[in-house]
């Protein structure tokens, strides 16, 4: 494949679905086939990324499996203490944070005195350190803390390789838009950009040499979010020529399928484009932020068809946005809250009043079912 494409050939990667021969299965004749389809125009190429944006997803993608076994680990050292009898989790939100670390690396030391481990907490946890100390008074099992000590080795290990492969990531980066340059008087989005798993670099302001636009003002974007985008995706977006065809892509439009003039279903189509799952993400969290259209537009979905189609609603108006901003060179409109309660009005006006053309109803007759 990737011998043709060096040599100059436009290769088309084609879905099996669309290639599939009635007739008799044989190498030769399916050969004939695709060959007869393909110069037809009949064969559709599905997405494919560009080098730069293909090294950039293959480091992406190890970042995300390091995540995935980081949490593996964490889950293992959780249950073995558990198994003691240390509760630190009911005291301490995040057993790898700041504190958590410091007790499992006391633990680990040689240090069983619950009163002494509890010395260790930062002044910010809640709980007090009475009932630190009370939830570290456990029944010590060597082999329960070789495999936790086992656990945590292979925990730090884990975050050493990540932080080296977010330095690659950073350096590509900077390497795709050194010759851009930003406006002296640009300023982005304020947004907090915390998490213990969110990318360390600058990715507002590399991701804005890479688009041209301040994607970190949407709403419950967040630099994963972002980071997915441009790994996965890439200049590629450029190939997408409207925003429904982009949402398609990702599998965030429903799949009307027709028959009889009437519509049979419209279940959105299953798949596993990291993107849509990073946009998914995005939008289970967008009724925690702030009141605003998207917000409103959330919890409007929601309370029609339940949460799972108005996350997948939501992450599809989140790609329509993208596009929009990136195609068009658009900054972030959040809309008008006014205007958009006056848009939802007049259209349940125009619900009511299309019931009551069908029911036949008159104004008379209505005034008298409201008295």
């Amino acid at each position: 494949f990737f011998a043709l494409q060096n040599a100059g050939f436009e290769v088309l990667l084609v879905s099996g679905h669309q290639t599939k021969n009635v007739r008799t299965k044989t190498d030769v004749k399916d050969c004939i086939w695709i060959q007869k389809l393909h110069s037809l125009g009949l064969l559709r190429g599905c997405f494919l990324p560009d080098k730069e944006s293909a090294k950039l997803r293959t480091l992406q993608r190890h970042r995300s499996s390091l995540i995935e076994e980081s949490a593996k680990m964490v889950n293992k050292i959780q249950k073995a203490m558990r198994m003691m009898n240390l509760r630190l989790d009911v005291v301490i939100s995040d057993i790898t944070g700041k504190t958590g670390t410091a007790i499992i690396r006391a633990i680990i030391d040689g240090e069983r005195d619950g009163q002494a481990l509890s010395l260790l907490t930062d002044p910010r946890i809640k709980k007090s350190r009475e009932e630190v100390a009370r939830a570290l008074q456990g029944n010590w099992d060597e082999e329960l803390l070789y495999e936790m000590t086992d656990c945590y080795q292979i925990y730090t290990f884990l975050q050493e390789r990540m932080k080296s492969c977010e330095q690659r990531l950073e350096n590509l980066l900077v390497e795709y838009t050194q010759e851009i340059h930003l406006e002296n008087d640009l300023v982005l989005s304020s947004k907090q950009l915390k998490g213990k798993n969110q990318p360390k670099f600058n990715l507002p302001v590399l991701s804005y040499k890479f688009y041209g636009v301040d994607l970190f003002a949407i709403e419950s974007i967040s630099s994963s979010t972002v980071l997915t985008l441009i790994c996965e995706i890439g200049q590629g977006i450029y190939n997408f020529n409207s925003a429904k065809h982009f949402a398609s892509f990702l599998r965030l439009a429903p799949n009307n399928r027709v028959s009889g003039g009437k519509v049979v279903s419209s279940r959105t189509p299953k798949g596993s484009n990291k993107l849509a799952l990073a946009l998914r993400n995005a939008a289970n969290t967008i009724d925690k932020t702030k009141d605003g259209v998207l917000t409103r537009f959330f919890k409007r979905v929601a309370y029609r068809k339940g949460r799972g189609a108005a996350i997948t609603a939501t992450a599809r108006k989140l790609a329509v946005i993208i596009w929009n901003m990136i195609i068009k060179g658009e900054r972030y409109q959040p809309g008008n809250l006014d205007q958009y309660q006056k848009e939802m009005k007049d259209r349940m006006i125009a619900s009511i009043k299309k019931k009551m053309l069908s029911l036949n109803m008159s104004a008379d007759e209505l005034n008298a079912a409201l008295s």
